[in-house]
C-alpha cells in the first residue's frame, strides 16, 4: 500500500484494497456505535465491492443488530428472484449472513412510484451514517449517469434512463451476458442522498476504471464525470488497486 494523500489508498491487488476499505468501515462503525443506538448504511452491489464485503461479514467486532442497511439502487423489470437484482447480490454477499437490524431493498416490483416515495421516507427518518460505494466506468455514483446526474438534485430518490456505458460496464463486470440483457431504466438514490453522509468509503479497481479514477481526481467539477463531486465531501476516502490508478 501506498498513500498519495490522507483520503487516497493504493493497493497492488483488488483484494489488498477492498480488506484495507473493509477494516476501515469496521473501525468506523465500532467507532460509531459507541454513541449511537444505530449506524444507517448504505451499500452498493458491484463485484468492486466483493473482497471490502466479505471482510465485513467476517467481522466479529460489529455488533450487527445495531446497523440498518439500504441498497443504493437497483434495475426496473427484472424478475424478483433474478440473480442480476442488486438485492440478490448484497443478500448472497452480506444482508443474510449477518443479523442486521433492517435491512431495508429497493423493489420496484411494488410499483415504481409507490417504492421511490418508500424509500425516500426510509432515507429520510434518520441521517445516513456510512456510504459504501464505488465509480462507475462513466463515472457514475449509484445509477447517477452524466445524462442524469444532478448534484443538486431536489430529491432523495429517483428513476432513470442508464447510458449505454453504465449498461456496458454490467456485461464488463460479468453481471450479464450481453448488453441486450441490463434493463434500461432503475431506481437509484441521487446523489445529494449520497453525499449526505458523513463517512463514505470509495472502492474501485480494475483497468477499466482507469479513466473514470483519473477524472474523478484530477478532472473538472461536473456531471460529465459524477464521480468529480467526491473531492468535496470531506469524510470520503479513496481505495484504489494499481490498474485503477495507472493514469492518474
Amino acid at each position: 500500500m501506498f498513500i498519495v494523500e490522507d483520503n487516497i489508498k493504493v493497493f497492488q491487488t483488488s483484494k489488498l484494497a477492498g480488506y484495507e476499505a473493509g477494516k476501515d468501515i469496521e473501525e468506523k462503525i465500532v467507532e460509531l456505535q459507541k454513541d449511537k443506538d444505530d449506524i444507517r448504511i448504505i451499500f452498493a452491489a458491484a463485484p468492486s465491492q466483493d473482497y471490502m464485503l466479505e471482510y465485513l461479514r467476517n467481522s466479529n467486532k460489529i455488533d450487527w443488530s445495531k446497523v440498518v442497511a439500504f441498497n443504493m439502487d437497483e434495475y426496473i423489470g427484472l424478475d424478483q428472484e433474478s440473480p442480476e437484482l442488486f438485492s440478490s447480490f448484497l443478500n448472497e454477499r452480506l444482508f443474510t449472513k449477518v443479523p442486521f437490524k433492517e435491512v431495508n431493498l429497493i423493489d420496484p416490483s411494488r410499483g415504481v412510484e409507490k417504492e421511490i416515495e418508500r424509500i425516500s421516507y426510509l432515507i429520510n427518518a434518520e441521517p445516513i451514517d456510512i456510504v459504501c460505494l464505488g465509480i462507475g466506468q462513466n463515472g457514475h455514483l449509484a445509477f447517477n449517469d452524466p445524462p442524469v446526474a444532478d448534484f443538486n438534485d431536489p430529491v432523495l430518490v429517483k428513476e432513470v434512463e442508464l447510458d449505454f456505458s453504465c449498461r456496458e460496464q454490467q456485461v464488463i463486470d460479468g453481471c450479464f451476458g450481453r448488453i441486450e440483457d441490463v434493463p434500461k431504466t432503475a431506481i437509484t438514490l441521487t446523489i445529494p442522498t449520497l453525499l449526505s453522509a458523513k463517512y463514505l468509503f470509495c472502492v474501485v479497481v480494475g483497468m477499466h476504471k482507469s479513466l473514470a479514477v483519473e477524472q474523478t481526481l484530477k478532472g473538472e467539477l461536473s456531471t460529465e464525470w459524477p464521480s468529480t463531486i467526491l473531492r468535496n465531501h470531506k469524510g470520503c476516502v479513496f481505495y484504489f488497486d494499481q490498474e485503477a490508478y495507472s493514469r492518474v
